[in-house]
């Protein structure tokens, strides 16, 4: 039976890795020394090892339960890109903006970005923009002064 214990922490170990998030890792940990004591102990009753199994399964996911989750809370949150330094800078419209006709560039550091108006204001070629945002690859830009 304890054959059956290894494959399952291995099976589990497995889907673990292919998740990446911490899912199985207790019940895989659980399987392998559910194999163990099975190993040392030969004759065990197939309800002391599900004993064993749920035992320290739930054990460990009791004790490491709030560092699991402040681990994936830090993993989950955005993070910045040196996108972010664009934000608050000033562009210059090289191509007029107009968000019905879909249709707009500005220029910043000597590169091009496509660009929207956050009001959907129609802005002019040469016109000073302010960086706003940053929504996928395209700016999204105010005025010069505009909140």
């Amino acid at each position: 039976m304890n054959w059956f214990w290894l494959a399952l922490a291995i099976g589990l170990a497995v889907v673990e890795l292919a998740t990446t998030q911490l899912v199985c890792v207790w019940f895989s940990v659980g399987a392998a020394v559910t194999a163990i004591v099975t190993s040392i102990f030969g004759g065990l009753a197939i309800h002391w090892q599900l004993l064993i199994f749920v035992l320290v399964s739930l054990a460990l996911l009791l004790a490491t339960r709030k560092l699991v989750k402040k681990f994936l809370s830090k993993r989950d949150k955005e993070q910045a890109t040196n996108l972010d330094l664009y934000i608050g800078k000033e562009a210059v419209v090289v191509e007029e903006i107009n968000n019905i006709k879909g249709q707009g560039a500005v220029k910043l550091n000597g590169l091009v970005w496509t660009a929207r108006s956050e009001n959907d204001e129609i802005i002019q070629v040469d016109e000073i923009v302010t960086f706003k945002k940053i929504d996928g690859n395209k700016a999204i830009v105010i005025r010069k002064g505009e909140k």
